[in-house]
């Protein structure tokens, strides 16, 4: 799934490629993936892209007003292509969802690998009328978001640490892969409770944080919409890694497998050498 860093570089992308550019059309090939009527795609064509935004894991593009919002889900992207086929996107059964095509005869798709489709596209007049961005909460690197303010969203709550940093309400655009890159790099385990977290443990993952995401979003940066995937993949240090030694300390990775998804960690960097134990209610193994 495209997190923070990959929808801004993505947004990045966008600003260098489609702002001051006409929207000529908009294809929507998979309706489900639409979830906006009012104003219908069509209300695009002609306006001209006048800024590219990212409000956490969705990306927005301004036409003259009108916006055009898309969140990438689990298992969706986004395809650039600098000269796009002329005939119109058909619905079908293929992956794709939607094509942008632009007035130099460029523009970009959007697909969806796999069966369960949750890839999300949004037409509206503002950006607050898409509920996942209403309810967002603060961005990571906004320079409004201190250390104190973070300090705040983990007041009281007895929350895992990992499943809070990945609460879209909480803290926007940190999903599976930072929120283990972001623990791992404080040393921590990502069943600790928020709650149970002393000053100085806050401070340790507020920095990690903060320096795991601009150290993403500059290495991503410039980079074309192609490559970002696999830049992610080779970045990371600890997520997808099980099984492989730790760049830090040597120790094996390990991994907490769930009914959808899984995270990785360092025993030894993380847990004082324990192992957590694989189930969804886990705790560690004494």
């Amino acid at each position: 799934m495209p997190e923070l860093p990959e929808v801004e570089a993505l947004a990045d992308f966008l600003r260098r490629r489609a702002v001051s550019h006409e929207v000529k059309r908009v294809d929507v090939a998979s309706i489900t993936a639409l979830k906006t009527f009012d104003p219908p795609p069509t209300a695009l064509h002609g306006r001209r892209i006048t800024a590219v935004d990212r409000h956490g894991k969705f990306l927005d593009l301004d036409a003259d007003g009108t916006h055009l919002i898309f969140h990438l889900a689990r298992a969706g992207w986004l395809r650039w292509n600098d000269k796009l086929a002329a005939t119109p996107l058909r619905p079908g059964k293929h992956p794709l969802a939607l094509r942008l095509a632009l007035d130099d005869g460029s523009g970009f798709d959007l697909s969806e690998a796999g069966t369960k489709k949750r890839l999300a596209v949004y037409v509206v007049s503002d950006p607050a009328q898409v509920p996942g961005i209403a309810g967002l909460g603060p961005d990571p690197l906004a320079e409004s978001f201190t250390e104190a303010a973070f300090a705040a969203v983990l007041s009281g709550r007895r929350t895992q640490i990992k499943g809070l940093l990945r609460d879209q309400k909480l803290i926007a655009g940190i999903g599976n892969a930072y929120s283990d890159e972001i623990l791992h790099a404080a040393r921590m385990s990502p069943f600790k409770l928020a709650d149970s977290l002393t000053d100085t443990d806050v401070s340790v993952l507020y920095e990690a944080m903060v320096d795991t995401l601009r150290t993403a979003v500059a290495a991503s940066s410039g980079s074309a919409a192609k490559d970002l995937k696999a830049h992610k993949h080779d970045s990371l240090r600890v997520h997808g890694r099980a099984g492989q030694p730790c760049p830090v300390c040597g120790d094996t990775i390990a991994e907490v497998s769930f009914a959808d998804s899984a995270l990785q960690y360092c025993p030894t960097c993380q847990t004082g050498g324990r192992k957590l134990a694989d189930r969804r209610m886990s705790r560690l193994l004494k």
